[in-house]
């Protein structure tokens, strides 16, 4: 799948991935009364909104990005029928061959991790009989665990020639509390991202591993030392836009290939319509308002990696 994905951004010239991402004050308010008029306000209805609300979103940006990446959290908030949407969803993108990254940030150890990724990116014996729950191409993982809580996922992904995106130095605040800490002399962050380049190694595509880092925008000067940790693995960069994270300062994380990087959008696209620049576009025309935002972004990123 990492091989699929990079062939995306190359062909589109485009390292974007769209954060599907959804509130219920992002939806529009003719999807939410036309969702509610035919359930309620209830929690289908909630569902409901959002998945159409998505699909507006990917119907628009299709052609232009290799990739969306649902955060499981805005969907779980609506139980199990926003859990639906989510399934939905990662259906549809992927019907629309795009490829689809779970934001699911799970990392348990044993049968706990097994089940989680077999869950997400493999398949579940039922009987006779094998079924696949919701099939998203790459997951996000937390290595707070150590390797009981990463091999097996790492099991699942060989098995199915799935990825992942590991948590290395994330876009918030307050990460440092934790992940600058020094440990003999070292942040915690870089002794993650060497046991991501140890965990690559074991499963590699063509030029990529199929472990992937996450390390946040908003901190370039650590994204250059940490691509120079992981040359082969992925890294998949939060905090653009909506976090402060700025092209200009995205350089570091590609490689002199001008690969090794995708880039994510969330609010920035999704609820384009609400900015000023595209409020031309209107309620109606919020899809529309998140292509042009994709497309200005695209143009954006090219400072970053090409050489």
């Amino acid at each position: 799948m990492i091989n699929k994905m990079i062939s995306k951004i190359k062909k589109l010239d485009a390292p974007i991935v769209v954060g599907l991402d959804p509130m219920l004050d992002y939806v529009p308010e003719h999807i939410k009364r036309k969702a509610f008029s035919e359930f309620g306000e209830t929690l289908k209805g909630a569902g409901e909104a959002i998945w159409e609300y998505n699909k507006g979103i990917i119907d628009s940006t299709y052609d232009l990005i290799p990739a969306v990446k649902p955060q499981i959290a805005m969907y779980e908030q609506f139980g199990v029928e926003g859990m639906v949407a989510f399934q939905k969803t990662c259906e549809y993108a992927k019907s629309k061959d795009l490829v689809v990254i779970g934001d699911i940030k799970r990392g348990d150890i044993g049968s706990t991790s097994t089940a989680y990724a077999v869950g997400h990116a493999g398949q579940v014996q039922v009987g006779e009989k094998k079924f696949r729950g919701f099939d998203e191409d790459f997951l996000t993982v937390n290595p707070y665990l150590g390797s009981d809580g990463i091999n097996p996922f790492i099991d699942v992904c060989k098995e199915e020639k799935k990825g992942m995106f590991i948590l290395v130095k994330t876009s918030n605040p307050s990460s440092g509390e934790f992940q600058d800490q020094l440990v003999d002399g070292k942040p915690l962050y870089e002794l993650v991202a060497s046991k991501v380049a140890a965990w690559g190694e074991e499963h590699m595509g063509d030029d990529y591993s199929y472990v992937g880092a996450v390390v946040g925008a908003t901190y370039p000067k650590m994204g250059e030392v940490l691509r120079k940790i992981m040359p082969k693995n992925y890294i998949l960069v939060p905090g653009y836009g909506a976090q402060g994270g700025q092209a200009k300062d995205l350089a570091p994380f590609f490689n002199e290939d001008g690969l090794g990087a995708i880039i994510n959008s969330s609010r920035g696209i999704i609820c384009a319509y609400k900015q000023e620049q595209y409020a031309k576009f209107g309620e109606q025309g919020y899809a529309d308002a998140s292509r042009q935002a994709v497309l200005d972004m695209k143009e954006d990123l090219k400072q970053a990696y090409v050489k």
